[in-house]
């Protein structure tokens, strides 16, 4: 089964759009692993407009699942990512004024920055994903960099799931396929929802984790945080 990590930045947007502690976002956390979600996701940025670093350390002594932080590694991130050493990191190709991510990385253009940032994260025993397109040269390129896995960005398939599903799908089932062959684990992410999940997971081989967000958070506001993770599972299995 495809494990699903909760990627909880929506809940603490809404924290900082009124000021204070509600909604908590380190309950939130917890409240995701206990209603059978097995993974946290957090992607703080550097103006800190959704996840601050500190909730980044206050999650880290919360929960008991897999942690996964995604970013874009400048030194700040990876200073964060040092002292917090979480399961995993998923590196994100985001300028800083992004609102949310676009693209993944060009593996062939940034190569040597990827293979230093990877190295880092290696010497301190932390599985590294990078944020990719499903460019196969792209893919073919991660591996030269020494990652763990890599997380598909799944935006092009979401965008053309509604209208033509086994058009939407090809190209990410193709990537997936050059992936496992050369190793990678797989991982995926962005738009993803309960009306496109089921599809995907079922036609990508060796999919492992799969990060959401947005859609499960404003799928809870109708029904139900708990409801909603368990309707994702159910996509899942």
């Amino acid at each position: 089964m495809t494990r699903l990590s909760v990627n909880i930045n929506k809940i603490a947007t809404l924290r900082n759009a009124r000021g204070g502690n509600i909604p908590n976002v380190q309950k939130a956390a917890v409240d995701c692993q206990n209603f059978g979600a097995e993974g946290i996701t957090v992607h703080p940025r550097p103006d800190e407009r959704h996840i601050r670093y500190q909730d980044v350390r206050e999650i880290k002594s919360v929960i008991k699942t897999e942690y996964n932080i995604e970013g874009y590694p400048s030194r700040s991130f990876m200073n964060l990512v040092g002292e917090i050493k979480p399961d995993q990191v998923t590196l994100v190709p985001d300028p800083p004024d992004a609102i949310t991510s676009s693209e993944g990385w060009n593996t062939i253009k940034c190569k040597s920055f990827l293979v230093e940032i990877i190295a880092e994260l290696k010497e301190q025993v932390i599985r590294s994903s990078i944020f990719i397109d499903t460019n196969l040269k792209y893919i073919e390129n991660a591996l030269e960099t020494g990652t763990d896995r890599i997380e598909l960005y799944t935006e092009p398939y979401a965008r053309n799931f509604p209208t033509d599903p086994e058009h939407a799908i090809a190209g990410f089932k193709e990537a997936a396929e050059r992936a496992l062959e050369l190793g990678l684990g797989l991982n995926a992410g962005h738009d993803l929802s309960l009306e496109n999940l089921k599809y995907f997971n079922d036609n990508i081989p060796g999919l492992l984790e799969v990060s959401i967000g947005h859609a499960l958070i404003a799928d809870a506001l109708y029904y139900g945080l708990e409801n909603t993770i368990q309707q994702y599972l159910r996509q899942l299995s």
